[in-house]
């Protein structure tokens, strides 16, 4: 590599970002225009040379020092100096073969311009992989819920029905990597505050030996909306929950809600107001559009579709009765809209807006350990009384790990 120090004009970077984890890698250049550049893709050894025209090398080179982490799947290490006149080269040395994706990204939210490269796995992870080569474990019988007492402090009774098999829950922690969510006054995002919940949630699930629960993301790194239904989908989720922290404009909105999939528009302003925000996660966390959503293409008269709606505000019903004793509620019933998250045909799926992150007493308690406790727990409970009454189909049991 050729390193000159002449002058050159040129546009100094805002910020430069790196979200490892092991669904990819991706690299984020933000920037006051849109860059040009070139990609190569470079053998023995492996690494990728990122040319970008026109840009200030030492802004380059102060945004990346320090940003590779020993524990990425797939950058070893990176390197950034003038590759010719007006070129500055950005090589990355790589762990493994990879397929890289450039995405080119219009200023959104509070991004500017972004050049983001997504390096991908030559054969991309798949969770059923190890799904299949765990033994399939025996039912259990049915039991009592002994796991929480119910708000009220009685001990709550339902029981499961039969069971033959065990019950596979994705969980999906909203936002994430370059989709940041809301942001409260102090600072917490909501990307942290839904992992958090959502970790605590799966935990508390896989303590019931007739329940899997499986994250779709288990980092902070983005996800298209699509991606986490064709996650759930692939596993063969029983039941779909999204989590997430509500914001509004003004800071005296409070409260927990629970949204499900809508048939003839959204119930409220509200509700249209959450699902809007909510879709735009791909917009901001920069998602390749593929097209006309596949889901949004089946027609909403399909028996399959109604029927996951219809379960869909059964399983509401039961979470947002839990989330009472825990929290105020926003809206003491489901409401609906129309989620991109929550298009999976065959499985019931709900988006739990935990609290208002927009509120300065409920941003402290989302914080709080104790309180994300609660409200995992809540929600499993729901979930349980939901499942006592509504037990899954019989079909091949499969035992579920984290989805990568």
């Amino acid at each position: 590599m050729s390193l000159f120090n002449a002058a050159w004009p040129s546009e100094p970077m805002k910020a430069v970002r790196i979200w490892p984890a092991q669904d990819y890698t991706r690299v984020t250049i933000e920037s006051g225009q849109a860059l040009k550049h070139s990609l190569l893709l470079l053998k023995n050894p492996e690494r990728l040379a990122l040319d970008l025209e026109d840009v200030d090398l030492s802004s380059v080179q102060q945004g990346f020092a320090g940003k590779v982490l020993p524990n990425d799947p797939y950058i070893a290490n990176l390197r950034v100096g003038r590759f010719k006149p007006g070129v500055t080269r950005i090589a990355i040395d790589l762990k493994t073969e990879v397929k890289p994706q450039v995405l080119v990204l219009s200023p959104v939210g509070e991004y500017g311009h972004r050049l983001v490269l997504d390096i991908y796995p030559l054969e991309p992870v798949d969770p059923l992989m190890a799904l299949l080569q765990k033994a399939d474990p025996k039912p259990e019988p049915a039991l009592e819920r002994k796991d929480d007492a119910a708000p009220n402090g009685k001990q709550a009774q339902e029981k499961f029905g039969p069971l033959n098999r065990l019950v596979t829950i994705a969980i999906d922690a909203g936002h994430g990597g370059e989709d940041p969510g809301a942001k409260g006054r102090r600072g917490t995002f909501e990307k942290t505050v839904t992992l958090t919940i959502a970790s605590k949630l799966k935990t508390l699930i896989n303590e019931d030996s007739r329940m899997r629960a499986v994250l779709t993301r288990d980092g902070d790194y983005f996800i298209p909306l699509d991606v986490r239904v064709e996650k759930a989908n692939r596993i063969k989720a029983d039941l779909f929950v999204s989590i997430h922290a509500d914001a509004f404009v003004k800071p005296h909105a409070r409260g927990s809600s629970v949204f499900a999939l809508s048939e003839r528009g959204a119930t409220s302003k509200m509700a249209q107001i959450v699902a809007q925000r909510e879709n735009e996660a791909d917009l901001i966390g920069g998602a390749i559009s593929q097209g006309k959503d596949r889901y949004v293409q089946m027609t909403l008269a399909d028996l399959k579709l109604t029927a996951q709606i219809s379960d869909s505000l059964r399983l509401g019903r039961a979470v947002l009765s839990e989330l009472g004793g825990v929290n105020s509620l926003h809206r003491g019933r489901v409401e609906q809209a129309g989620f991109a998250v929550l298009k999976a045909p065959d499985i019931p799926s709900i988006l739990v807006e935990t609290a208002f992150i927009s509120n300065p007493d409920e941003e402290r308690r989302l914080n709080d350990k104790t309180y994300q406790e609660k409200i995992a727990r809540a929600i499993l409970r729901g979930i349980k009384g939901y499942i006592a009454k509504n037990p899954p189909l019989s079909r091949s049991t499969l035992a579920a790990a984290d989805l990568r």
